[in-house]
């Protein structure tokens, strides 16, 4: 029973070293300290303010314009100009270039989205493909993004924010 126990400790203490010898490495980047610092990020988010509003000016242009057809169907409709039938054959017209106009807002919004995804995501890689290289080299296991908010706690050291940057 002595020689069973002995036994049981001995394998016990060796799954414990061997575990301990395999321990995982942590370590953490603040990704939104990264890109706010980043170069391409400004360059990208101006190039797509300035089409956002390129898109709006052309938006704001066709609603001034129908806004100027309503107007003019009115004075139209008042100054008895028009008969039932053209009056509603309009105004059906106009009914028209309003769903154009809502369908415009909706495809700029993907137009947006799309030219957002299309100037940040290389960006995005370049961080990830950063991260990678860092993990690789400094043998960690897993690395969290603090920008998150998802770390409870973390030792200082264990932030690889700064190796990343100089991958970058």
């Amino acid at each position: 029973m002595n020689k069973l126990t002995t036994t049981l400790f001995t394998i016990l203490l060796t799954v414990c070293v061997s575990l301990s010898i395999h321990a995982q490495k942590f370590g953490y980047v603040d990704s939104q300290a990264l890109i706010q610092e980043m170069t391409e990020v400004k360059e990208a988010n101006a190039n797509i303010e300035t089409y956002k509003t390129q898109l709006q000016k052309k938006g704001q242009e066709m609603v001034k314009s129908l806004q100027t057809k309503y107007q003019g169907l009115e004075q139209k409709r008042q100054g008895g100009e028009l008969s039932p039938k053209q009056l509603e054959a309009e105004a059906q017209q106009l009914k028209s270039e309003e769903m154009e106009i809502a369908q415009f807002e909706q495809d700029s919004q993907k137009k947006i989205f799309d030219k957002s995804e299309t100037l940040l995501k290389p960006i995005r890689d370049k961080i990830q493909n950063a991260i990678n290289e860092v993990a690789a080299e400094n043998g960690f296991d897993y690395i969290f993004d603090a920008s998150l908010g998802v770390i409870l706690y973390a030792d200082e050291s264990s932030d690889v924010t700064t190796m990343v940057k100089s991958k970058i």
